[in-house]
């Protein structure tokens, strides 16, 4: 398996997984600055030019989720996703859509508008409505998480990975601060040795 890759991106999601797995794969990393991820060979690969991406085999994946499912799936022997039609699957596939579609969009709306837009195109009003929608987020996790170790009980999955990494990127910009269950379930992933390799 291979795996396309940059720091501080998406990317850092399935590179987790697969330490987590432990099984081989090969690291490919670009230097965006140098424009590595849009040259003709890639772009066959991840038609966007970003990262992640994964091929295994005959197989090409793009898209995170997409990705960290497909490994989940391809290992089952390491638990990281329920068996195929349990109540438990549902609730996993429900968790791993809402990583991307419902947590992450307001932690990009206060990235942008704090850190990465240059300052004068960053809206005060627009940041403040990511982090007014990120609380409301942070409210469903931390009744999900109450008097659990993980999304799913006491057995991470593929799924913890996602929201995981997005609420870890999420402290770097202070949105945990008042949400203890979110606090501390962030400081159990990211001391896993596999968070850390990765």
């Amino acid at each position: 398996m291979k795996l396309y890759h940059s720091p501080r991106s998406r990317s850092v999601r399935p590179r987790w997984l697969l330490e987590e797995i432990g099984a081989p794969y090969e690291l490919v990393t670009f230097d965006f600055s140098k424009g590595e991820h849009k040259t003709p060979d890639y772009l066959k690969i991840h038609p966007h030019g970003a990262v992640p991406a994964l091929v295994d085999g005959e197989v090409a994946l793009f898209e995170s989720a997409a990705i960290c499912m497909y490994l989940a799936d391809k290992f089952p022997e390491k638990h990281l996703a329920p068996p195929v039609g349990t109540p438990a699957r549902g609730l996993y596939y429900q968790w791993m859509v809402y990583s991307v579609a419902t947590l992450e969009p307001p932690v990009l709306q206060v990235f942008l508008n704090t850190m990465m837009l240059p300052e004068a195109q960053r809206s005060a009003a627009a940041a403040e409505e990511g982090r007014q929608k990120f609380a409301d987020v942070a409210r469903v996790l931390s009744q999900a998480l109450t008097g659990k170790t993980f999304l799913l009980g006491e057995q991470l999955s593929a799924a913890d990975v996602m929201i995981g990494s997005t609420l870890a990127w999420s402290q770097s910009m202070g949105l945990l601060k008042g949400h203890p269950v979110l606090e501390a379930y962030t400081k159990r992933l990211t001391e896993r040795p596999a968070y850390k390799r990765a």
